[in-house]
């Protein structure tokens, strides 16, 4: 039996994914972004993180230093790596062979992506918009 995902759970998968970066980004960061959508794509995960930022790195930014806010986020980012390519594994059953992050200030975007040791099967990506939550 294939451990690839079948059509019916990709979705799952992708909400796990979401359910859980976020939950680690409100753990640590005390908030999370208001909306998570994550794609699944051959041996690639992308997750999109919106409106992350928290008040204290927006008063940085408005202060004219958002270098800082980067890379505070950066810095934040190689500090969660253990835990988000634990994670990604757990949820998709591969071997994360890369990790790479980019916090993007206006718009507020982050972006998570994961490339596995295999490819997944089907493509997908789920919106989770969290301002309902």
């Amino acid at each position: 039996m294939s451990d690839d995902p079948g059509p019916e759970t990709v979705g799952e998968m992708l909400a796990a994914i979401s359910t859980r970066i976020v939950g680690l980004l409100r753990e640590h960061y005390g908030r999370g972004p208001s909306r998570a959508k994550t794609y699944a794509m051959d041996d690639c995960i992308v997750c999109v993180l919106r409106n992350g930022f928290t008040a204290h790195e927006r008063t940085i930014v408005d202060s004219g230093e958002s270098g800082r806010v980067i890379e505070m986020r950066q810095d934040f980012q190689r500090l969660m790596e253990r835990q988000y390519r634990e994670t990604i594994e757990t949820i998709t059953g591969r071997r994360v062979v890369a990790f790479l992050s980019q916090a993007h200030l206006e718009p507020d975007i982050t972006l998570e992506i994961f490339f596995l040791d295999r490819a997944l099967t089907g493509a997908a990506a789920l919106d989770l918009n969290l301002l309902d939550t």
